[in-house]
């Protein structure tokens, strides 16, 4: 028996009309029953496959061009995103260093007040000098900052305790009388008012002492046995401590402890932060010895204390 076949060999253009298959043929194949392109579709097709045939190695060329960027991209992309290594940080940061250094903290603050930073000289009635000792016993060498741009400063009230005449010296080297105005003897500051002043002098600006931590930088500015003026760098070492002079006549109590090197004419000179503040006034260093040298602790009179001694509003 001859075999039915499955589907028709009849080319398309010989195939009958829909519905009209040709003898031997059957409706197994379902593209007899769909209707045939139009002749400008099967025109298209046959050009293209033979544009493809003539350049078959062209196409290839294109298609695996294509792929490769496909597959390339992710990697591209990873390129563009990659994250810097330590290494490379590094590099960088030592290159920028290089060319453009750091300015430490410590000097930044020490340009901020030293503009407000003053020498104290108390003299005292002649009748209370030592002639054995030099003419140096019949003064008393400190510091002071400038709080009140009017030339109003705060100090030590023993740099200026009896002190027949005062002078200040301003850190343009200008030199003024000035006369003790106000004083607080419980906290050992004295407020002087300056006879003249610079133009440009320039209040130091004040910080509450609220947030100040142990471990916070600070400097102390002055003139250690009356050089200066000087800048010392440390960390504040403690809170509200208390000292007693060594005659025992003076207890100082909520004091700052810092371990900024502070000496004999220091007294009255600002503590000051990082940021430039005043958050203290230098007043005592503990020495159990009779150098009366520092040996690493210094204490300062919160600036609040300072400031209702000068009649300013607290903070």
């Amino acid at each position: 028996m001859k075999r039915v076949p499955l589907y028709s060999r009849m080319p398309d253009r010989l195939r009958a009309a829909p519905g009209h298959a040709p003898s031997g043929a059957t409706h197994d194949n379902l593209d007899d029953d769909a209707p045939d392109p139009p002749g400008w579709i099967a025109r298209g097709r046959q050009r293209t496959g033979a544009l493809v045939k003539r350049h078959e190695r062209w196409a290839w060329a294109m298609l695996a061009v294509l792929l490769a960027v496909v597959a390339g991209w992710p990697a591209w992309v990873r390129h563009e995103r990659q994250i810097p290594t330590f290494e490379q940080i590094d590099s960088a940061m030592r290159e920028s260093i290089a060319k453009e250094p750091l300015q430490s903290a410590a000097a930044n603050a020490y340009q901020a007040v030293i503009g407000s930073v003053v020498r104290v000289v108390g003299e005292q009635p002649s009748e209370r000098a030592d002639p054995k000792e030099g003419e140096d016993r019949n003064r008393s060498v400190g510091s002071g900052v400038v709080i009140v741009d009017k030339g109003i400063i705060l100090t030590n009230l023993h740099v200026v305790h009896g002190a027949s005449r005062i002078k200040v010296t301003y850190a343009n080297g200008m030199e003024s009388e000035a006369q003790l105005i106000n004083v607080q003897p419980e906290n050992d500051l004295a407020v002087l008012q300056a006879a003249s002043r610079p133009d440009e002098l320039e209040a130091a600006t004040m910080r509450s002492t609220g947030g100040l931590r142990p471990g916070e930088e600070v400097i102390a500015i002055g003139h250690p046995f009356g050089i200066g003026p000087s800048v010392s760098q440390g960390v504040v070492s403690g809170l509200k401590r208390e000292f007693r002079s060594p005659e025992g006549k003076r207890i100082l109590h909520n004091l700052i402890q810092f371990d900024a090197a502070a000496n004999p004419g220091n007294s009255g000179g600002p503590l000051v932060t990082m940021d430039g503040h005043v958050v203290g006034i230098v007043t005592a260093i503990m020495n159990p010895t009779e150098a009366r040298t520092f040996i690493g602790i210094g204490f300062a009179v919160p600036i609040e204390n300072a400031a209702t001694a000068a009649g300013l509003p607290p903070f």
